[in-house]
């Protein structure tokens, strides 16, 4: 999605869904997910269509260089504004660039990661195998390459706990969706990405689910508070068991792909 798209959902998305309890949660549980495959800081990240640096300015503050690539100027201006949050230190170990992330290598002059991210970028994509492509080009040798995607083995939860039935009902053998920003997205599967990075020499290590009862909870109706901390970090907790575990990550809505790339 480019500049245009996101002008109008930049405060909705930087501001409010990632203050929600779904939004902190998310943010937590990549935060440790990806530290279980990332080698040491100060070692060298790319997130790709990062937007306002959620997920890597996190790893900043832990000691990563990071290289957050955008192709909107609005996300942009949300991450620089965000940005002043970080201290001195982490806020010198980041780099934005505005680009697409189609033009990844380009873009970073072809300088190789030890990581690169990208986390609910592929899913606004008709084909996502030129970003992948992209995301698996700027890796290092022995690299992470960590992606996060819409489940399609579980289109029909959000139609059903909404109890829109008859969306739910069609939702089994669909792949697309319009999304709760009001945006088309589409879905894959595990095995489906799996294929496409092993084609491109990324061996998948590990996948997880992501959203799962703070993900229900929230489309049924309950309120979260995310004011709560007692209750955002038991609901962390569990999310974070649930994530590696069947047969739960099979029925979150959002998966996490770890792949490393092999020797050049």
């Amino acid at each position: 999605m480019g500049d245009d798209s996101w002008e109008d959902l930049a405060d909705h998305f930087a501001d409010e869904a990632y203050a929600s309890v779904k939004g902190l949660v998310r943010t937590t549980v990549l935060h440790q997910q990806l530290l279980e495959h990332l080698p040491a800081p100060p070692a060298a990240v790319l997130d790709v269509g990062g937007g306002a640096g959620h997920q890597s300015f996190p790893l900043a503050r832990a000691g990563y260089d990071v290289t957050l690539l955008d192709p909107s100027a609005a996300m942009l201006g949300k991450a620089r504004q965000r940005l002043l949050q970080l201290p001195d230190d982490a806020r010198h170990r980041v780099t934005l660039l505005q680009a697409d992330g189609e033009n990844a290598d380009e873009a970073v002059d072809g300088r190789r990661f030890a990581a690169v991210l990208c986390h609910g970028v592929v899913g606004y994509l008709e084909d996502p195998e030129p970003l992948i492509d992209q995301l698996c080009r700027c890796a290092d040798a022995g690299g992470v390459v960590s992606i996060m995607a819409g489940n399609a083995h579980a289109m029909a939860v959000r139609p059903a706990l909404e109890r829109r039935w008859d969306d739910a009902l069609a939702s089994f053998d669909a792949s697309s969706e319009i999304g709760v920003l009001g945006v088309p997205t589409h879905a894959h599967t595990v095995e489906e990405l799996s294929d496409i990075i092993r084609d491109r020499g990324i061996e998948p290590v590990r996948w997880y689910g992501v959203w799962l009862f703070v993900d229900w909870l929230d489309l049924s109706g309950a309120r979260l508070d995310p004011g709560d901390s007692e209750q955002v970090a038991a609901a962390t907790a569990v999310e974070l068991e649930a994530g590696r575990r069947d047969p739960y990550r099979q029925l979150s809505r959002i998966f996490h792909l770890v792949g490393r790339k092999g020797p050049n």
